[in-house]
């Protein structure tokens, strides 16, 4: 009796767990990842700083050097750079005080820098919406804002 109820528990577990219903998950509505900036000394020309892999896409922040340090950083989506956005929707707001990170009060940045880079993802706007972010001192700065 044991016996066949531990089977039937696992099978349960097997069939819960399967790729189907794995595949059926949409990405998170909000959404922060952390990357590092491009060290000092790299050659010139674009440089990735970081590369970050999902089932729901690929992302990578690169570096542009000059002089062996990085002056501005850029975001790729799935290969290509994202195209900036002039405006940002209200929606953002709510997603950018759940990462802790502030809601930008003015245009972007000239060039973007800092000790740590943040990529935020907002999925609840259509089409979605990713920002950049620098770690300047004890704050965070807005770089960027772009369309997924």
């Amino acid at each position: 009796m044991q016996r066949s109820l531990l089977v039937l528990a696992f099978a349960s577990l097997v069939v819960a767990a399967s790729p189907a219903e794995a595949q059926q998950k949409s990405p998170p509505t909000c959404a922060a990842i952390d990357f590092r900036p491009v060290a000092d000394g790299m050659s010139d020309g674009e440089q990735e700083a970081g590369l970050y892999k999902s089932r729901f896409g690929r992302i990578e922040v690169r570096g542009i050097v000059k002089g062996g340090k990085a002056e501005d950083y850029a975001m790729a989506f799935n290969g290509k750079k994202a195209a900036p956005l002039a405006s940002l929707p209200k929606s953002v707001e709510k997603c950018l005080a759940e990462k802790k990170v502030p809601v930008p009060t003015s245009a972007a940045q000239q060039a973007c820098g800092g000790s740590k880079l943040k990529v935020v993802i907002d999925s609840s706007a259509s089409p979605k919406i990713a920002l950049l972010y620098g770690l300047q001192g004890r704050s965070w700065r807005f770089c960027h804002a772009a369309q997924v």
